[in-house]
């Protein structure tokens, strides 16, 4: 019955053309949902990726309750921190939550993500479990009851829509003495929102 409840809820959705007036209240989201934050204008990030239905979507948190309260998981500058979710929601233009169509491993999953609390944030977005940026955190830790990842690694894009690695990254990297990782194994949040094994919920509501 839930299961149908939840197609259901995804095909209204896809229907309402990514309205944002098809909101939802925290209230209606659950242990290890995904929260895609999205930009009213693009940014580095935005330019060379793409986040389901064209949105510009740059950060993507895991939902996350305690006895204490509701927080995003998230990794940041700061690191792989518990941010409480009224924090979270006033910092971002817009929140898209998704769920996975098959719930049954999400709770180990994130269970997976808890203990990489406090590791570093990796600024130079490299495949490694020293330190994380915050698509990296969904993707390795989110895996279904068999082990196998939800969300498979896709090659890097530093590149804008003419195929050219843009300026920023080129200075970004070359800052720090390094090449592009363009087209080595990774994630971004765009993409993670475009997965099929996500039913995309709504907007959630910050009232």
């Amino acid at each position: 019955m839930m299961k149908a409840i939840v197609i259901l809820v995804c095909s209204l959705f896809a229907l309402a053309g990514f309205s944002q007036s098809l909101a939802i209240s925290l209230n209606d989201l659950r242990e290890g949902d995904l929260l895609f934050c999205v930009k009213d204008k693009g940014n580095q990030i935005t330019d060379v990726t793409q986040g389901v239905g064209g949105m510009k979507i740059d950060h993507v948190a895991i939902l996350h309750r305690t006895e204490g309260g509701t927080y995003a998981l998230e990794a940041i500058h700061k690191g792989v921190s518990l941010t409480p979710i009224d924090s979270f929601m006033a910092r971002r233009d817009m929140v898209l939550a998704a769920r996975l169509k098959d719930t049954v491993g999400v709770a180990r999953s994130v269970v997976r993500a808890l203990r990489f609390l406090g590791k570093p944030y990796d600024f130079n977005f490299m495949p490694s479990d020293s330190a994380f940026y915050c698509s990296e955190l969904v993707q390795k830790c989110y895996r279904y009851k068999s082990g196998e990842v939800v969300f498979k690694p896709i090659p890097m894009s530093f590149h804008d829509n003419t195929g050219r690695i843009t300026q920023f990254w080129k200075d970004y990297y070359g800052r720090q003495g390094l090449t592009v990782p363009e087209g080595e194994p990774g994630s971004n949040p765009g993409d993670l929102s475009r997965s099929a094994a996500l039913c995309i919920l709504g907007f959630v509501d910050k009232d």
